[in-house]
């Protein structure tokens, strides 16, 4: 696997994130990775490294542009101060990105989003037409399913039975998508928190859920990022 800190065109700008990539130079398939409210921190660098190993290759932007909180208070603040219409800006840019490689192939690009990063993605499927499938986990702040009315981006919704906020309201938007043709899909662990995807937040973390939501996710994008 190769990673590095890269720049990428956003919106007449630059926006920077961590790249990584398989070792081969053939063409895989793309996929941005949206951080939690925690920031670019070890564990969204991480899950970027685990799709190089996978065989994809992905980009995670830097939404919060250096700063990584490490206290549920500064990760709160950092949430409430984004400038959301930059933030998809930079997201947007980093598909454009992955899009224009040539070791990227399909030019469908994949979205995944943790928390705050889930919700960024659900309103990136909704507006980014080059976004063929997302998977978002525990997605907090997503649109309602009118949103998606003109796309075609497949969507994984992944949640937690027990966390019963965020679960609701991604329940309600699958209902609404029933309303549309395209792939759609929710999965809830039953027992499982808000962030138990996270390893390195040992109290919320449930391995067997993690796993089995690794899996589907790849399995996601193998089948609609190729269609």
């Amino acid at each position: 696997m190769r990673g590095q800190d890269i720049t990428f065109k956003s919106n007449g700008s630059e926006a920077s994130g961590f790249l990584a990539r398989p070792d081969t130079d053939d063409p895989k398939m793309g996929v941005v990775v949206i951080q939690e409210w925690w920031g670019l921190d070890a564990h969204i660098r991480d899950v970027t490294g685990r799709f190089a190993q996978a065989e994809f290759v992905a980009l995670a932007p830097d939404l919060y542009h250096g700063k990584v909180a490490k206290e549920p208070n500064d990760a709160q603040k950092a949430a409430m101060e984004l400038d959301r219409a930059r933030a998809m800006k930079e997201i947007d840019g980093a598909v454009a990105y992955l899009k224009s490689q040539s070791y990227v192939f399909p030019k469908k690009i994949g979205v995944i989003g943790f928390c705050m990063g889930g919700g960024l993605t659900l309103h990136t499927a909704a507006h980014n037409a080059d976004v063929g499938a997302v998977a978002a986990f525990y997605g907090g702040g997503s649109p309602g399913a009118e949103a998606f009315a003109n796309s075609r981006a497949a969507i994984l919704n992944i949640c937690g039975e027990s966390d019963t906020r965020v679960t609701t309201t991604i329940q309600e938007l699958e209902n609404g998508l029933k309303q549309y043709k395209h792939p759609h899909e929710l999965v809830i662990y039953p027992k499982a928190g808000h962030a138990f995807f996270n390893d390195t937040r040992t109290q919320a973390h449930d391995t067997a859920a993690a796993k089995d939501a690794w899996k589907r996710t790849l399995d996601w994008f193998h089948k609609y990022l190729t269609a």
